[in-house]
């Protein structure tokens, strides 16, 4: 009776700890946002949108970061997209999954996943700013974002390729399907929400990203007039404005709820799309 006893007060006493866990995560994160909230959405107008910096960030508006902010997000999904797409189907689709080589390539995707934004700035800054003569600009930023989210986006759609049933696959055969048609009009409109997911992550890691692009594209923040002029990112102004600049703190909360709001538009615009194509998909069928 005492053993029993003790069962059910061990049991207890590992669920109040397990539900505790996610409620101090919630609670972090709901603190994190209500302080932003509070510190930078009241005073946010559309001149702190649409004007230039002044005074090093303490006055003036962040147009012409959002701008380099946006082709920095832009040219990393330019290059990470199909890149990630292509390896993902030929790792799902061409490659036995008990291969060596499918074997390594994901062992390395995995290794890559983990290491630190700072590794792939330095990684970014020898490469593309020197080796390849970029220098610092908004190409090399969205170059060294690229490598970064590369690893989790492969691994994210791959997943959804593999999730989708083989009956699907062994049905196109039968009619008489190609290998390629198969993929693309069949696999990959099933495939789509899987792809969406591993888009969010991507662009939320790229979006807060500030250690890899303080290496690779830089701090002026002047409008950008092409791809190889330096560009200031959102998060790296964040981290200007809070480190380096005395009296910068307002503006600093103020740029962080843009950054906030910025990256919910595009997960719910994301996912709005995917929801879209598929009723259309169900629709058509």
């Amino acid at each position: 009776m005492q053993l029993s006893f003790g069962s059910y007060k061990l049991e207890w006493r590992s669920a109040l700890l397990i539900s505790l866990i996610p409620t101090l995560i919630f609670a972090t994160f709901l603190w994190l946002i209500s302080d932003i909230f509070y510190q930078g959405a009241f005073d946010i107008n559309w001149e702190f949108l649409a004007t230039s910096t002044q005074d090093a960030g303490r006055s003036g508006g962040i147009a012409p970061i959002i701008i380099s902010t946006a082709l920095i997000i832009l040219t990393s999904l330019l290059v990470s997209l199909p890149i990630g797409i292509g390896t993902a189907i030929i790792l799902a689709e061409f490659t036995a999954r008990q291969s060596l080589l499918g074997k390594l390539i994901r062992r390395n995707m995995d290794i890559l996943a983990g290491v630190p934004s700072i590794v792939f700035g330095l990684f970014g800054s020898v490469l593309f700013c020197q080796i390849l003569g970029f220098g610092f600009s908004i190409l090399s930023g969205g170059l060294t974002l690229a490598c970064m989210i590369l690893p989790i986006f492969t691994r994210t759609v791959e997943d959804a390729f593999s999730s989708v049933p083989n009956e699907h696959r062994l049905s196109a055969e039968a009619l008489g399907f190609r290998k390629i048609s198969t993929i693309f009009q069949i696999l990959l409109p099933l495939a789509i929400p899987g792809i969406v997911t591993g888009l969010i992550l991507g662009v939320g890691r790229a979006m807060a990203e500030t250690a890899a692009l303080i290496f690779t594209s830089g701090y002026v923040d002047r409008y950008p007039e092409s791809l190889f002029d330096s560009g200031r990112s959102l998060s790296i102004h964040i981290y200007d404005l809070s480190m380096n600049v005395m009296g910068g703190d307002k503006n600093a909360y103020k740029s962080a709820f843009v950054l906030l709001v910025l990256v919910l538009l595009i997960n719910q615009a994301a996912v709005a799309v995917s929801k879209c194509f598929l009723r259309r998909r169900t629709f058509t069928s």
